[in-house]
């Protein structure tokens, strides 16, 4: 039981994370029903980024704990504002010029984008792993097993992924119900052309929603360097892969659906990980999509696309 609830614990740690990559995906699918490969790559970007900022600022473990805090958010703020420059770089490059093309010429773009992204911070920052000592040590020990003492932990760096990504997907949220903004993003995908008549500027609205989606990979690229500790240039593209299979999952277009493919693929991860063979971790989670495609193609909390004549 101890073991299990261990597996749980970092299942939903890493699903978190995921998450949060994922719902760039759907941001960008339900407005311009688009896939912006290039997204995993600029969550690698914000990871780097994190990293660099962490080393240039001399944030160590030692530092007391509220000036830790205010150093991490300071990190964190600049990495999303520097990562979004990015997400709208990829906007106004791979997908606006394209955007009247047919439907693979974006496609293709974001693939080089996506390549160019890796090639970079591989020339830049060099092609071995960055590693980083730990600036949040420590946590709770909930649970101790009476016969093979096996120890259940919940780390401080786990709550923090945990309360961030809920509060993320809170804010979120409510930024789409309740903002005009998220109203605009909503006719927006509903019908374009209709929205435009109406006065919505359709291009700055789809231009923030890439740099909302890259913002939130910057957030999931520090908590990943956080709760791993070591990166590399070829994160962006593992990531990528496992949180567009969760916004599919999910029901790419709902972003209560990416956070739910999200922790489901986090949590066959590590349960296959912990119970089976670590080395067909992969084949597990992409075989419960394609099981979950084959008899719900429109995902889990998707709605079935209905096509307008």
């Amino acid at each position: 039981m101890e073991y299990f609830l261990q597996q749980l614990i970092n299942g939903v740690t890493l699903g978190s994370i995921y998450g949060l990559i994922a719902i760039g995906y759907t941001m960008v699918y339900g407005i311009i029903g688009m896939i912006n490969f290039a997204h995993g790559d600029i969550f690698m970007v914000g990871s780097f980024l994190s990293l660099i900022l962490i080393v240039a600022f001399g944030i160590t473990a030692s530092l007391p704990i509220g000036l830790l805090i205010l150093a991490l958010i300071g990190v964190l703020i600049i990495s999303m504002a520097l990562t979004s420059v990015w997400g709208w770089t990829v906007e106004r490059i791979a997908y606006r010029p394209l955007r009247g093309s047919f439907r693979l010429a974006p496609l293709i773009t974001a693939i080089g984008a996506s390549i160019a992204l890796q090639n970079f911070v591989q020339i830049s920052q060099g092609a071995r792993n960055k590693p980083l000592q730990p600036l949040i040590p420590g946590g709770f020990t909930l649970t101790e097993g009476s016969d093979d003492g096996f120890i259940v932990q919940l780390s401080y760096s786990q709550i923090l992924i945990i309360v961030v990504t809920t509060l993320l997907m809170i804010g979120f949220t409510l930024l789409i119900n309740k903002t005009s903004l998220g109203r605009a993003q909503r006719a927006c995908e509903q019908d374009r052309k209709m929205a435009s008549l109406l006065g919505i500027n359709v291009d700055r609205t789809i231009s923030l929603t890439f740099v909302m989606g890259a913002a939130l990979a910057a957030v999931a690229g520090l908590l990943f360097l956080l709760y791993y500790g070591v990166i590399d240039f070829y994160i962006g593209f593992l990531a990528g892969v496992k949180a567009f299979t969760a916004a599919v999952l999910g029901g790419i277009g709902s972003l209560p659906g990416a956070m739910l493919g999200g922790l489901l693929i986090g949590l066959i991860e590590t349960f296959w990980s912990g119970y089976f063979s670590v080395e067909y971790k992969d084949v597990a989670a992409f075989s419960i999509l394609a099981i979950v495609l084959i008899f719900m193609p429109e995902g889990l909390l998707g709605k079935p696309e209905v096509e307008k004549v």
